[in-house]
């Protein structure tokens, strides 16, 4: 009888989760199952995160920060939603190898009727770093009509790309600069803003 080996990093547990999830379904595996497979305790799931809700997302927090660190690098001459696009496609530059993992870990976060209430707590913190992005550019408070304005249109076209993705609509980055590029080209008129957007 051969005894699997104790996983040691959470993208194991994330590729082992994604396995059952798409076996058994979300709703009916449990943190337990997931453990069991893992060969760790139930224990050192929760030490990654706090819900099994949370997996699929995997390491979004620290996702939300690079993007920050790329909004925080971006020329000062790049318009707002040329750096947007500049951040989304940084935010979605998954290594080959992973691929495969990320449209199965979007196609459960986008399909999942389950994890429908978490997702909004996660887009809800996506948009809100676009939309400091937008505000810092714009010299308007993140909570502004405009800035956040921009947070919810670039997820509704993020989203549009996702889905065509996963369609079998060809390649993930070409869809997201195709995608952002159209919104640049409607929205991206920053003069004139009058207290309306404030």
């Amino acid at each position: 009888m051969t005894v699997r080996r104790p996983v040691t990093s959470r993208a194991e547990i994330e590729h082992i989760a994604l396995d059952l999830f798409s076996a058994r379904g979300f709703d009916t595996t449990t943190v337990d199952d997931i453990a069991a497979a893992a060969g760790i305790g139930r224990r050192t799931v929760f030490r990654y995160y706090a819900s099994k809700n949370d997996i699929p997302w995997g390491a979004f927090d620290e996702q939300l920060d690079r993007m920050r660190e790329t909004f925080a690098a971006l020329p000062d001459e790049l318009s707002v939603l040329a750096g947007v696009r500049a951040a989304v496609l940084s935010f979605n530059d998954v290594h080959p190898d992973e691929l495969p993992w990320h449209r199965r870990r979007l196609r459960l976060i986008l399909g999942t009727p389950a994890l429908q209430a978490h997702s909004t707590l996660r887009y809800a913190a996506w948009r809100r770093v676009v939309a400091e992005h937008a505000g810092r550019r714009l010299g308007l408070p993140v909570d502004g009509l405009v800035p956040q304005a921009i947070g919810h249109a670039s997820l509704g076209v993020a989203l549009a790309a996702y889905e065509r993705w996963l369609d079998g609509g060809g390649d993930l980055h070409a869809l997201l600069d195709e995608v952002f590029r159209a919104l640049e080209a409607g929205l991206d008129r920053t003069a004139d803003i009058g207290p309306a957007g404030r």
